[in-house]
C-alpha cells in the first residue's frame, strides 16, 4: 500500500512520482484509507476523495488482504460478490 500524501510535499513533484508508479505497474488500484474502499484508478468517486485518505495497490489480492472492500460503483460485480459473501 502507498499513501498518496507521502509520494511528495508538492503537488507537481507528488504526481510525476505517481504517474512513473503506475507506468511501471507498481500502482493498478486506488483506495480510501477511511472508508477501507478500493477501486479502479478511473473511478469518479474515488477522484473526489481527498488526497490524505488516497491510497494506491498494486493488486486487488492486495487490498483485500489489508481488509478493503470493492467499490460498488466502479467494481460492481467484485462488490456484490463481497456483498453477498
Amino acid at each position: 500500500m502507498i499513501k498518496h500524501i507521502l509520494l511528495s510535499s508538492q503537488p507537481f513533484k507528488r504526481s510525476r512520482k505517481l504517474k512513473e508508479l503506475i507506468y511501471m505497474g507498481g500502482v493498478n488500484l486506488a483506495g480510501n484509507q477511511k472508508f477501507k474502499i478500493y477501486g479502479t484508478l478511473q473511478c469518479s468517486a474515488g477522484k473526489k476523495m481527498k488526497i490524505e485518505n488516497r491510497v494506491f495497490f498494486q493488486s486487488a489480492e492486495e487490498a483485500i488482504n489489508l481488509g478493503y472492500r470493492p467499490c460498488g460503483n466502479c467494481l460492481r460485480l467484485e462488490y456484490f460478490k463481497w456483498k453477498n459473501k
